[in-house]
Order: structure tokens, then C-alpha cells, then sequence
């Protein structure tokens, strides 16, 4: 589903800056395929029919392809009418998101799975080997590749040898 790619090439030339960072090229979404199965794991689990949610807690993992996300605790908003599918997830707590070289943490992420975009919110660090984007809110787009980041954006860019 993702392969690995740059996460930072060339976010411009800011080193720091106020503001956003618009469209930038990141790694997920790299030939990605968001139609693939979402596979989730963790301690508890409690069901709500009525609104459609299910809430992982402890120790989540959830993996579409090969992107895996992580996190204390996880709700899952299931598609109208096809209890089958998910249509997003929420998580809070320590959120790590993988794939391949690229990396993400955040306090919290929503991953909107039918559009495949993924908001990053809470001190967001993406790294890709010693390349580094921190900002407050960081918006990815897995089908185009493309990333947003607002509030006190930060990038470290390490120069190719």
C-alpha cells in the first residue's frame, strides 16, 4: 500500500517558520492503495450499534497494507449502513504512524479511511532518516502524497553526501 519515499524533499527552504507549509511531497502515499483492509488489534474493545463506533483501548495497533498506526486508544466510526466497513478512525495517546522510512508521532490523528487523508494534531514530528518536519497540525493526503503542516512549522533538512 506505501511505499517508501521522501517525506521532506525540498519543504522549500524553511529551516523555521510561522505558518503553513502547503502540498508538500511526503512518503505515505506512495502507491498507495486505501481500499485495502484495515486490521485492528488491542486490549479491550466496547461496541456502540446505536451510533455506529467501536473504541479500541490499550495497546493499539492498526495496519492497512503496510502503514501501521498506533495508539492508546482508537474509535472507529463505521459506514452507514455496512457495519463491515470503516469509514475513519480516531486516535489519541501517543500516536505513531509507520511506513517504511517515514514516520510520524502525534497526541492525536484522524484518518478519514473512504478520502485517505490523515490529520496529525498535537506537537506532529514526521521524520524521514535524519530529515525532520514538526509542526501543530499536519494534514496527509495517502492517495496524492502530498502534506500540509500549520502552526509553528519547524523542518530540518540534512544535506545528500
Amino acid at each position: 500500500m506505501i511505499r517508501p519515499g521522501p517525506l521532506l524533499p525540498v519543504i522549500l527552504s524553511l529551516v523555521l517558520a510561522a505558518g503553513s507549509v502547503q502540498a508538500q511531497t511526503t512518503g505515505f502515499g506512495r502507491a498507495q492503495d486505501i481500499k485495502a483492509p484495515v486490521e485492528v488489534t488491542a486490549d479491550s474493545l466496547s461496541v456502540d450499534q446505536k451510533t455506529g463506533k467501536a473504541t479500541f483501548s490499550g495497546h493499539v495497533l492498526i495496519g492497512q497494507g503496510v502503514m501501521r498506526l498506533s495508539a492508546d486508544s482508537v474509535t472507529v466510526t463505521y459506514a452507514q449502513g455496512d457495519q463491515r466497513r470503516i469509514s475513519a478512525l480516531h486516535a489519541e495517546g501517543n500516536v505513531t504512524l509507520v511506513s517504511g522510512q517515514d514516520a510520524a508521532e502525534a497526541r492525536a490523528a484522524d484518518y478519514n479511511v473512504e478520502s485517505g487523508t490523515v490529520v496529525l494534531t498535537g506537537d506532529v514530528l514526521l521524520t524521514q532518516g535524519s530529515n525532520v518536519l514538526a509542526g501543530e497540525r499536519v494534514t496527509v493526503n495517502l492517495e496524492s502524497g502530498t502534506a500540509n503542516a500549520s502552526g509553528r512549522v519547524r523542518s530540518v533538512l540534512q544535506p545528500e553526501n
